[in-house]
């Protein structure tokens, strides 16, 4: 045990500790990804992506005013159901459906965003 003991720095299968800022870094995943700055006041439509970019301004509007409808159709059914006696102590009036719907609010905010910038860009 003395001999294990004076060599405590050597073990077998000891992982080698590596620096990561040794290795040199790759080049290849920023030279592909695209510039997506702008100068003015709205963005070029290649920022919304490859679907959203080539569709219409009045779709993206329909599509956020549906989203925030669910929104609130959600939102207000949950109330409802808050009324219910005991429905808050047991949580009952929580319903997937309703807080899945919920989501529908920043996708109305997205969807509007991106309509105002098809509009500005003549789509």
């Amino acid at each position: 045990f003395a001999v294990l003991g004076a060599s405590k720095g050597l073990v077998a299968f000891a992982p080698k500790a590596s620096n990561p800022f040794d290795t040199p870094m790759s080049t290849t995943s920023l030279a592909m990804a695209e510039d997506m700055s702008w100068e003015g006041e709205y963005p070029p439509s290649k920022v919304l992506g490859p679907i959203m970019s080539k569709m219409p301004s009045g779709l993206l509007g329909l599509i956020s005013i549906l989203c925030l409808s669910v929104c609130a159709y959600s939102i207000g059914q949950s109330a409802v159901l808050q009324q219910v006696d005991g429905a808050v102590n047991d949580g009952s009036w929580v319903k997937w459906y309703y807080v899945l719907g919920s989501f529908g609010g920043p996708l109305a905010w997205g969807t509007h965003v991106a309509s105002w910038i098809q509009r500005k860009n003549g789509m």
